[in-house]
């Protein structure tokens, strides 16, 4: 239930903040906002809330099941950002570099994350796939390793040295943001 009342506060909370002005009524409240889209915030948050929590229970993450975590994953998402940012720029430069000089080594890596739910494992392939040179191919459900397609494939020795190669703390960033 308390997932629910959180998904539909925010929802509502960020439907209002969007159509905010808009309304031309009297009062503070009516200058904000019409009734027709307080009804409608009302209805679709109701929506919203419902088939997010349908879609998250089924994933039987542990974030949904943890308040504490709930309330802190989204300041850890921004957190999240800052190094996401700075790999992504680091990465543009590389590929970049690797375009102009033709030094390119393309090929198909399997990387063992350890991570324990889907939406940790969605998460780290999304970050892969949004960092150029790379893109996640597909995922193995059974041992939720993940095939990356990279552009310049390096010689590692470890499975460890091989996912800071390829995604950086990209797998740690999850951890911390969703399990």
């Amino acid at each position: 239930m308390i997932t629910f009342l959180v998904l539909f506060v925010s929802m509502l909370l960020l439907y209002l903040l969007l159509v905010a002005g808009s309304g031309g009524g009297d009062g503070l409240l009516g200058q904000l906002f019409s009734y027709q889209e307080i009804g409608a915030a009302i209805v679709l948050a109701i929506l919203t809330a419902a088939i997010a929590r349908a879609m998250l229970g089924k994933a039987k993450n542990r974030v949904m099941n943890n308040p504490g975590k709930l309330l802190k994953a989204p300041f850890m998402f921004i957190v999240f950002l800052f190094p996401f940012f700075y790999a992504m720029a680091e990465a543009n430069l590389d590929v970049a570099y690797r375009v102009i000089t033709g030094r390119i080594r393309p090929g198909i890596v399997r990387i063992r994350p350890k991570l324990k739910t889907d939406l940790g494992r969605t998460m780290l392939a999304n970050s892969i796939t949004l960092t150029p040179g790379t893109l996640t191919v597909d995922i193995d459900e059974k041992s939720g390793d993940l095939f990356i397609h990279w552009i310049n494939v390096k010689d590692t020795k470890t499975d460890d040295e091989r996912i800071k190669a390829v995604c950086g703390s990209f797998p740690a960033w999850a951890r911390r943001v969703v399990e």
